[in-house]
């Protein structure tokens, strides 16, 4: 039985303007992260927010959500850390340092309430599909590699598996060049399939194997998962499930304006996953995998 990874994504940076159903205070995120691990996510990620508004990344209320979650729940949580964003090449930029970047990170690991180093191994223009010749120029998110071989140099130092968010192909390039002389273990690679976004791929077929191909080219086997930005991804579910790999579900990822719970999104995943041979693989078959 080919045991299954299911990530649930509560919430991402969108705030409830833009994405009305994700959970934004510690109870409620506690809450849903509990729910969605009970209907069978081995892998919560999540971004902190503390009584609705904008996200934080104060270290204490993320230890409070992952605390809270992991003492009902035997499951993976881990946490984002701070964008840095500029609408034109001409804006000003403000490169935080990057030990102060993941600053919270290192606190959260120094809890050993890490089981992951969630990296973005590039940086990425967010221009909408339907952009206008009036509309504003898109901001970039941007990871110097020097913020990137921070990170790495830290999942190295904790004994962590990088977890790479592949927005483009050449993300997977550069993540495994850096990963390899970082001495990491193996990474994880989550691909970004997007809608309304004009990044990377569409969630297509050819674009699942497209990555793949290049990710074959990388030194050594990998574990990795379809995922999206702002993207429906649910027909890449039974490649996924025939390669033995892995999937993320949930609000972050979810078209904008999303009226479907996480918790609904994680049973209709575990669903789809029985339907093709599968089965939702625990916190403990997960870890078991990674220490293979």
């Amino acid at each position: 039985m080919r045991k299954i990874w299911i990530e649930a994504a509560l919430n991402g940076a969108w705030t409830r303007a833009l994405q009305p159903g994700i959970p934004d205070t510690i109870d409620a995120i506690v809450a849903e992260g509990v729910a969605c691990a009970r209907a069978g996510a081995a892998i919560i990620h999540t971004h902190a927010y503390d009584g609705g508004g904008q996200q934080t990344f104060d270290w204490q209320v993320y230890a409070r959500i992952i605390e809270g979650i992991r003492a009902q729940v035997d499951v993976a949580v881990y946490p984002s850390y701070p964008p840095i964003q500029t609408t034109d090449i001409n804006g000003a930029v403000h490169f935080a340092a990057a030990a102060i970047r993941l600053a919270h990170i290192e606190a959260l690991a120094a809890r050993g309430l890490l089981e992951f180093a969630v990296i973005d191994p590039g940086s990425v223009n967010f221009t909408q599909v339907a952009t206008t010749s009036e509309a504003r120029p898109a901001g970039t998110y941007m990871n110097p590699e020097s913020h990137v071989r921070h990170a790495l140099d830290f999942a190295a130092r904790h004994g962590l598996h990088p977890a790479f968010a592949i927005y483009e192909p050449g993300f997977t390039r550069a993540g495994a060049a850096l990963a390899r002389v970082a001495g990491v273990k193996t990474p994880i690679y989550r691909f970004m399939f997007c809608e309304t976004f004009a990044i990377g791929f569409p969630p297509k077929p050819y674009a699942l194997a497209a990555h793949l191909a290049l990710l074959r080219e990388q030194p050594g086997p990998s574990h990795w998962m379809v995922a999206g930005v702002c993207a429906d991804i649910r027909h890449l579910i039974g490649e996924a499930v025939a390669q033995g790999e892995h999937i993320r579900v949930g609000l972050e990822d979810a078209p904008l304006g999303t009226a479907t719970s996480n918790l609904v999104m994680v049973e209709e995943a575990v669903r789809m996953v029985r339907d093709r041979g599968g089965e939702p693989a625990s916190a403990t078959d997960m870890r078991r995998a990674l220490a293979a």
